[in-house]
Formats: structure tokens, C-alpha cells, sequence
């Protein structure tokens, strides 16, 4: 899947907010934190871990927009870095059930905010794909996904989200 055009959409929003709030520091941590945060939320939308429980997992919709929240951040950092220019989303095997992708995951996504070196930021969108594999999200889904929460987050900026 090229990543071009969600980076480019990606840079558009960025520039926007930044505009809109006023942003003059560096928001990498908090961007950082908040990708941590989104990957934390889609897990609990896909109840996976939740053995103590017999509810199953929310409405597919629901678990893609939680997805793409993640990829929101995940190019965003990317930009903050230099690596928008990362041309195609990078694939790995990755083994495990959801509960074992998410902790993979994680742990790619806080490597890549402590150390910030590309090859981290490349594990990161592999453990990524992994988990869009693994939901069976195709790349079609992540891209209208994308595109529908990305207009959501300009006209949350407009109405003073």
C-alpha cells in the first residue's frame, strides 16, 4: 500500500492544527503518548485480551476508525521525523494472536518515540500491518477509513474540538 497521499494529508491536518492552536513547541512525546493511547483504545475495541469477559468485540466500523486514529498519529510522527517519504507500508510476518500483535506493537511504537531512528518507525508500521492483517482490514478499508476520520478531524478543529 503506498503511504504517500495519507502523508500528505497527513502534513495538510498537521499544519492546520497547528495553525488552529496556535502549536509552536514540539509536540513529538505528546504525539507519542497520544499514538500509545489510540493503540490502547483499539485493543480494547477488539476485547481480544479480555478473557474475564463474554462480550464480543465492537462493530467492525467502530475497530477500523480506532485503527486509522492510530495511523493518524503514526504518519504524523513520521513527518515530525523525516520519514514521510517512506513510499510503501512495510511488511513483515508477525506471529502471534491479536493479544501477542497488540504487546508487539506497543513495544515497536515506544521504541520508535525513545530512540526516533527510521528503523524503529519501519517495525513500527510492520507490527501495524500486522495488526490491520490479523482484523482483516484491507487497504482499500484503511484508506476510506482514513480519508472519512481525517475531513471528521478538520471539521473537529473548525467547531473548537
Amino acid at each position: 500500500m503506498n503511504l504517500q497521499k495519507l502523508f500528505t494529508m497527513q502534513q495538510q491536518l498537521d499544519a492546520f492544527i497547528e495553525e488552529t492552536q496556535q502549536i509552536i513547541k514540539d509536540v513529538f512525546r505528546e504525539k507519542g503518548l497520544a499514538l500509545l493511547v489510540e493503540l490502547g483504545e483499539l485493543a480494547n475495541e477488539t476485547r481480544c485480551f479480555k478473557f474475564w469477559s463474554t462480550k464480543g468485540p465492537s462493530e467492525r466500523s467502530v475497530i477500523l476508525e480506532e485503527f486509522v486514529d492510530s495511523i493518524h498519529f503514526l504518519l504524523s510522527l513520521g513527518i515530525m521525523k523525516g520519514f514521510d517519504d517512506l513510499e510503501e507500508w512495510p511488511i513483515a510476518n508477525r506471529e502471534g494472536d491479536l493479544t501477542d500483535l497488540f504487546i508487539q506493537t506497543e513495544g515497536a511504537v515506544l521504541n520508535f518515540i525513545l530512540k526516533s531512528e527510521r528503523a524503529q518507525y519501519e517495525e513500527a508500521w510492520m507490527c501495524y500491518g500486522a495488526l490491520a492483517n490479523a482484523l482483516d482490514f484491507t487497504a482499500e478499508d484503511i484508506v476510506r477509513a482514513y480519508v472519512s476520520k481525517n475531513e471528521k478531524n478538520y471539521e473537529r478543529q473548525r467547531n473548537g474540538y
